[in-house]
């Protein structure tokens, strides 16, 4: 699954991580974990594995977010999504070993009336949050 490549707001980063693809996949989807590494995430919580069809609720920014996994392919690939405040957003992560390190790419998109009303504004605080959570996990993995 792919995000919405027709939402007016779409963010797409990229960063190497020096840490094993393992790591970084177990701390990229042990959701209850997140805001022990991630201070953007106030809260997070996901009952039963990280799996295709399963949720997880988690506070971000001030918003309160029930996001479903729609993909999973241990350990290369994450798609999840959600709506909140009338934001639908659509979230896919990919992971590929290179040599020493992990190349960690996320996108995301946003559509939703409260997105079209600003889009200049939404798409710099996606872009940030997107560069912020790329930053914290490459941090975290490389300790």
């Amino acid at each position: 699954m792919n995000i919405d490549a027709t939402a007016p707001v779409i963010a797409r980063h990229t960063i190497d991580i020096a840490a094993s693809l393992e790591a970084v996949w177990k701390l990229h989807t042990a959701v209850n974990e997140w805001p022990t590494w991630q201070p953007d995430i106030t809260s997070a919580t996901m009952i039963g594995p990280f799996a295709a069809g399963n949720s997880f609720r988690w506070l971000t920014h001030g918003l309160d977010i029930t996001s479903t996994v729609y993909e999973v392919q241990e350990p290369r690939i994450v798609v999840w999504g959600g709506m909140s405040r009338g934001i639908t957003g659509i979230h896919r992560w990919s992971f590929l070993a290179e040599g020493d390190h992990i190349v960690v790419h996320t996108e995301e998109s946003w559509d939703g009336d409260p997105i079209r009303a600003d889009v200049a504004s939404m798409q710099s605080a996606l872009d940030q949050s997107l560069r912020a959570w790329l930053r914290y996990l490459k941090a975290t993995a490389e300790r």
